[in-house]
């Protein structure tokens, strides 16, 4: 057997330099390729972003839905987004904003994972993460950025948290509430559902430790924890006042819209391959491990716990659980984020197998576990050109040019047969759509009476599309809906027994445009949903503030602290009662 000094290189930790490294080579050209804009939601982010851009403290957005509150989501990273944008404009700056998430995302499982395993093994968490299948799926196919954006400042934040609650370290509570906030104006699903997921596990390891070693202090251990998160809780609540104010007098009523990720697996297994093998990848093989080490080691099943439920809910409608679990939010979220919130909460112990694994086959092991993990990756990639957000690809900028002259932008228009496009237009356009993306700001009640998604894309969701369209279509004169921009022939009958008629065609004749005759121009509909003022202050300042203080907390006082340590270290003293990597001390244990 070779010597274990052959591959000493692997012996040691991977430095994280190395690993961020990594992490530019394989997805810094893709970003550049600019290839997230063939995704689902990339372009729904830009146009939120193109909104900041251009009205930073007034969220109201008049292009969709004859006029919608954008506090109905969290805006952090649409908010980087348009201010990178002023320099690099606005695609460039979606890639520069995902392309930090990547880098978080590194960061961040490192040292979530040093919670659970040693730093050896949290090295090649990291790098795992890197070529992860679910992460290339959101990033690549799905174009999910507050989801790729949050979940890595959750696990940047839980380990200060983990440090207050097990040390008592008010340093360490500052900056893991302030990553939390920060992580909480990025994304509010990440922020219901995902949170618990990866913080009911590190409370509860640090709950084990304080009774393992001292259990005289498990009232201080409450104490700390209930703080921290009336803490957490306060700076959410604030971060967020204009997004809870939305959802407390605007809940999301509407009949509920079916996607495929809440679909049985088993019985359509085209999204079965689509939600659960492509992120997945080769991290399948890897689940008997998790779930045997999880289950022998007691310091690792509060992570399995987490990471089986997680599991179970990315299932969708296969098994009951997450309609068990999620009652009502079943029919409103969709799933393909709960597997990706399971393969971050997978990757401790994937990097604790790869480290047994490179021990005992060495260099073997290393080539075997490389094609593996570059395949996931691959794969994962590729999917978003086999399976395009839109099966034909066709440029929006004559439609755009058509709205934006001649007065035509005066009224209001809806588009068929464009699919995701519609967010690419409502960016070049200054014209107002009655359809949209984001189904929770909507409150138009022809299109929350019926189950149905965008009205582009009507057919899809069978008679409830088509009679929302049909209820749309004949209230035109009450939105100011003077256009319909065709480009699918499949909705010509409905146009033409609706009363609308052919006026122009554009893209040699691709996409053609219907009018209908006395329709008055579009006027701003009095919506009580609109925020006030001061929420749109709030909303301007908050969310971005708490990440630049996140930044300010995170990385400038480091510094300090370490000359103060030095300073303080040569003084003579009492030993102290922990010792200051205690942590790593803890951490021995696990591959023991």
């Amino acid at each position: 057997m070779q010597s274990r000094n052959s591959i000493d290189g692997l012996v040691r930790p991977i430095p994280l330099g190395l690993i961020m490294l990594g992490a530019f080579l394989v997805h810094g050209p893709l970003l550049l390729m600019k290839l997230p804009l063939k995704s689902y939601d990339t372009n729904f982010h830009i146009f939120f972003a193109s909104h900041y851009a251009h009205h930073w403290f007034d969220p109201w957005n008049p292009k969709w839905y004859a006029g919608f509150s954008q506090t109905t989501y969290p805006p952090l990273p649409q908010q980087w987004v348009a201010l990178l944008s002023w320099v690099v404009g606005l695609d460039f700056a979606y890639m520069i904003v995902q392309f930090a998430a990547i880098l978080l995302l590194v960061l961040g499982v490192y040292r979530f994972a040093k919670l659970w395993v040693g730093p050896r093994a949290s090295a090649f968490a990291a790098l795992a993460s890197v070529l992860l299948g679910s992460e290339a799926f959101l990033v690549y196919s799905a174009g999910q950025l507050s989801t790729t954006f949050a979940a890595p400042l959750y696990l940047n934040s839980l380990p200060y948290l983990y440090e207050w609650i097990r040390w008592r370290n008010g340093r360490a509570l500052l900056k893991g509430a302030v990553l939390a906030m920060a992580a909480a104006a990025a994304h509010h699903a990440t922020l219901l559902f995902g949170s618990f997921l990866f913080a009911i596990p590190v409370i509860a390891l640090a709950g084990m430790e304080v009774w393992k070693n001292r259990r005289s202090e498990g009232t201080n251990f409450v104490l700390r924890t209930v703080l921290a998160t009336v803490i957490v809780g306060i700076l959410i609540t604030v971060v967020l006042l204009p997004f809870w104010i939305a959802l407390f007098h605007y809940p999301v009523t509407q009949t509920p819209i079916p996607h495929p990720s809440r679909a049985n697996y088993i019985l359509s297994p085209q999204w079965g391959v689509n939600y659960f093998l492509v992120p997945y990848g080769a991290l399948i093989l890897a689940v008997p491990f998790i779930l045997w080490r999880g289950s022998l080691t007691p310091r690792l099943r509060p992570l399995l716990f987490g990471f089986w439920v997680a599991f179970l809910l990315g299932l969708g409608g296969t098994t009951p659980v997450a309609k068990l679990l999620l009652g009502r939010a079943f029919e409103v979220i969709t799933m393909e984020r709960f597997t990706y919130w399971a393969t971050l909460l997978a990757l401790p112990f994937v990097g604790l197998l790869v480290e047994e694994l490179v021990d005992r086959f060495q260099w073997r092991a290393v080539a075997g576990l490389t094609v593996a993990a570059g395949l996931t990756c691959g794969v994962a990639v590729a999917w978003a050109t086999y399976r395009p957000a839109d099966a034909e690809d066709f440029k929006v900028d004559s439609a755009a040019a058509w709205l934006n002259r001649d007065g035509h932008d005066r009224y209001r228009y809806v588009t068929l047969g464009f699919g995701n496009k519609i967010s690419r237009l409502a960016v070049l356009t200054q014209a107002g759509s009655v359809d949209g993306e984001w189904n929770s700001g909507r409150m138009l009640p022809e299109l929350t009476a019926h189950g149905a998604g965008a009205l582009t894309s009507s057919k899809y969701f069978g008679k409830a599309g088509l009679e929302a369209l049909s209820a749309i279509l004949q209230h035109a004169d009450r939105y100011g809906l003077k256009w319909v921009l065709l480009k699918d022939p499949y909705y010509e009958p409905l146009l033409v027994f609706s009363g609308w008629r052919q006026v122009d065609d554009l893209e040699d004749k691709t996409i053609t445009i219907w009018s209908k005759e006395d329709v008055a121009p579009a006027t701003p509909i009095e919506s009580q949903q609109r925020p006030h003022g001061w929420e749109g202050l709030l909303w301007g300042t908050l969310p971005i503030g708490s990440s630049l203080l996140a930044m300010i907390l995170v990385f400038f006082p480091e510094r300090r602290r370490s000359e103060r340590t030095i300073s303080v270290s040569t003084l003579p003293s009492k030993p102290m009662p922990e010792p200051v990597d205690s942590e790593d001390l803890v951490l021995r244990r696990v591959t023991s």
